[in-house]
């Protein structure tokens, strides 16, 4: 079992940035394909970025394209988003996500652990 924290989230200005941290509890941490997630006040959790163990493959949204940089550091069993320029549009829970699937997924179901969310709050 994967237990997965998120920190960094709060509430920032356009244009501003936050960093996003999420923590593994899991030892074979560097297994899995990890991701982040999105979900805004009424609309479905939608997917941000994603990174294989070996940092191999990183994919973006293409929302997100050129502003976030997904990263992930297997030693201290954490991955991060830096996230850049943000726009009030990114205003969401922001969701980290582990599973074994590879390539790395983009839907909710290629991902068997979640952790419980962190708010990102951009004000215009």
């Amino acid at each position: 079992q994967v237990q997965l924290v998120e920190s960094g989230g709060g509430l920032v200005q356009a244009g501003g940035s936050l960093r996003l941290s999420c923590a593994a509890s899991e030892r074979t941490f560097s297994s899995y394909a990890m991701a982040w997630f999105r979900q805004a006040p009424g609309n479905e959790r939608e997917f941000v970025a994603a990174v294989t163990w070996s940092r191999s493959y990183l994919y973006y949204t293409d929302s997100v394209k050129g502003r976030f940089s997904i990263s992930r550091d297997n030693a201290k069993n954490t991955m991060y988003l830096q996230m850049n320029s943000l726009k009030p549009e990114d205003t969401a829970v922001y969701y980290c996500a582990a599973g074994l699937r590879l390539p790395p997924g983009k839907t909710r179901s290629d991902y068997d652990y979640w952790g419980q969310g962190t708010q990102v709050t951009v004000s215009s």
